[in-house]
C-alpha cells in the first residue's frame, strides 16, 4: 500500500504526502506563471524600447548621410510589374525598386519605419500593388511610400532612381522619410557638387558656386603671379649672368692688350 492510499472505510484525515504533493504542484504552477509573465514583460519592454529607438532616430535610417552616395547599377532593365531587391547606398541598406504598370519607376527603403522589419512588394494587391510589412501588417502606397494601413509612423524613405538610354536602372541618391526629391538632392549635392546644385536651383547654391569659382580664380591668379615672378626672377638672373659674362670678357680683353 502506498503512502497516499487508505483502506476502504478508513477515515482519511490529513495526509502529509498528499499535502506536500499539492504544495509542490502549486509552487511549480506559480513559478511557471511568474516566469511567463517575466518573459512577456521583458519582450514587451524590448519591443517598446526598439520602437522608441526607431521612432526617435537612434537607429540608423536610410538617407541619414549628407554626402552624395556613389551611383549604383541595380538592374539591366525593369519591366512593368517587376521589382528587384538591392542594397543602397551601403551594403547594409536594404532597398526595393518597382516598375509600376504605367511605367513609373519608384524606389524605397525595404526597412519598415515601425520596427525595422523587412518590407515586401506584393503586385497582386490593389490596382498598383503595395509594399507590405508582414511583422505587424504595415502597408505602404507603392507610388508614394505613404502609410496606408498598420502601425508604421512614417512613410518609407525613398531611393532616387534614374534610367539610362540602354534601359539600365541606377540608384543615385536617397531621400529621408517625408523629404522631397529636390530637398534630398540639394542636401546631398550642395557641398560636393555646388555647380550641379546651382543648376537644380538649390537655395544658396549660386552663392557657393560663385564663391568656389572666385576662390579658384584667386588661386589661378596667384599661380600666374607666382609664375610671372619666377619668370622675372629667372630673366633677372639671366641678365645678371650675361652682364657678368660680358664684364669678364672685357676684363680678359684688356688683360690681353696689356
Amino acid at each position: 500500500m502506498s503512502a497516499i492510499d487508505q483502506p476502504p472505510g478508513a477515515n482519511p484525515g490529513p495526509n502529509p504526502a498528499r499535502a506536500a504533493l499539492h504544495d509542490r504542484i502549486a509552487a511549480d504552477s506559480l513559478t511557471t506563471r511568474r516566469d511567463y509573465l517575466r518573459i512577456v514583460v521583458t519582450v514587451s519592454g524590448g519591443l517598446a524600447v526598439g520602437g522608441a529607438a526607431v521612432a526617435g532616430g537612434v537607429l540608423h535610417r536610410h538617407g541619414d548621410s549628407d554626402a552624395p552616395p556613389d551611383p549604383r547599377r541595380i538592374a539591366a532593365a525593369l519591366a512593368p510589374g517587376e521589382s528587384i531587391a538591392f542594397r543602397f547606398p551601403g551594403d547594409d541598406d536594404r532597398a526595393v525598386a518597382v516598375r509600376l504598370q504605367d511605367g513609373t519607376l519608384v524606389g524605397y527603403s525595404a526597412v519598415c519605419t515601425h520596427l525595422a522589419c523587412g518590407v515586401l512588394w506584393r503586385e497582386d494587391r490593389g490596382s498598383e500593388g503595395e509594399l507590405y510589412c508582414p511583422c505587424h501588417e504595415g502597408v505602404f502606397d507603392a507610388r508614394t511610400g505613404e502609410v496606408t494601413a498598420g502601425p508604421p509612423p512614417r512613410p518609407l524613405p525613398r531611393v532616387l532612381l534614374v534610367e539610362q538610354a540602354d534601359g539600365s536602372v541606377w540608384a543615385v541618391a536617397t531621400a529621408r522619410s517625408g523629404e522631397s526629391v529636390e530637398g534630398a538632392m540639394c542636401r546631398q549635392f550642395a557641398g560636393k557638387r555646388p555647380d550641379l546644385a546651382a543648376r537644380m536651383g538649390c537655395p544658396g547654391a549660386n552663392a557657393k558656386s560663385a564663391e568656389n569659382t572666385k576662390a579658384a580664380g584667386n588661386a589661378k591668379s596667384a599661380g600666374n603671379a607666382k609664375s610671372a615672378g619666377n619668370a622675372k626672377a629667372a630673366g633677372n638672373a639671366k641678365a645678371a649672368g650675361n652682364a657678368k659674362a660680358a664684364g669678364n670678357a672685357r676684363a680678359a680683353e684688356r688683360s690681353g692688350r696689356t
